[in-house]
């Protein structure tokens, strides 16, 4: 059976969810000694979590572009990740979705979240039909993120190496065996109608959020 084409999917617990950031070491190394970002991680700036391992790896080339050599698993609340859902907008207009372009651009001016969609990648880092989620964190949400949300950070620089070494050799199957146990995350009845704005996959709706 097919992936449906919008879904989150990620490492989770009852409490948390995983997500992914690569960072120069600067950064990495003392927020994952630490469980906490330093000074040098800048607030102010829009962050971008991502629940796909794999979309983060195309994202930093294994941790081999600059400035991104240190791949960063955090363990955020389930609590903060839906606040974040809750209030996200889309990155771009859908029409039938929202009222029109202007309405679009005020709420996305508003959003302390942004929702994107790309396609997710398989183990050779090439685009597969489903998408992968991206979730822009901003304002209030990048405060609570760092200050609330995070449970705990962990370096996995040295995993992203190790999967990457299997690719190369073709042993596909010992790649895949390393990678995070990422699986649909759970929504329910409240987090689907807490969604609802951001759409979903039924017919009767335009293409956009979907939690299953």
């Amino acid at each position: 059976m097919p992936e449906p084409k919008h879904q989150i999917r990620a490492l989770h617990t009852a409490t948390t969810v995983t997500v992914y950031l690569a960072y120069a070491p600067e950064i990495g190394l003392p927020a994952a000694r630490d469980g906490r970002f330093p000074a040098a991680w800048k607030r102010d700036r829009m962050t971008w979590i991502k629940p796909s391992f794999l979309w983060m790896m195309y994202r930093c080339g294994w941790a081999s572009k600059e400035g991104q050599e240190t791949v960063l698993a955090i363990e955020i609340t389930r609590e903060g990740f839906e606040w974040a859902l809750r209030n996200a907008c889309l990155t771009h207009y859908e029409h039938g979705l929202h009222p029109d372009h202007a309405t679009w651009k005020r709420q996305l001016r508003r959003a302390p979240a942004r929702v994107q969609w790309d396609p997710e990648r398989d183990l050779r880092l090439q685009p597969l039909p489903h998408r992968s989620l991206q979730l822009g964190l901003t304002g209030e949400a990048a405060a609570r993120y760092a200050d609330k949300w995070i449970v705990s950070i962990n370096d996995v620089t040295a995993l992203a190496h190790a999967i990457r070494a299997h690719v190369r050799d073709g042993a596909l199957d010992a790649a895949q065996q390393l990678l995070p146990a990422e699986h649909p995350y759970p929504s329910g009845d409240m987090l689907l109608a807490l969604a609802a704005p951001l759409s979903t996959d039924r017919q009767d709706k335009p293409a956009g959020l979907a939690l299953s």
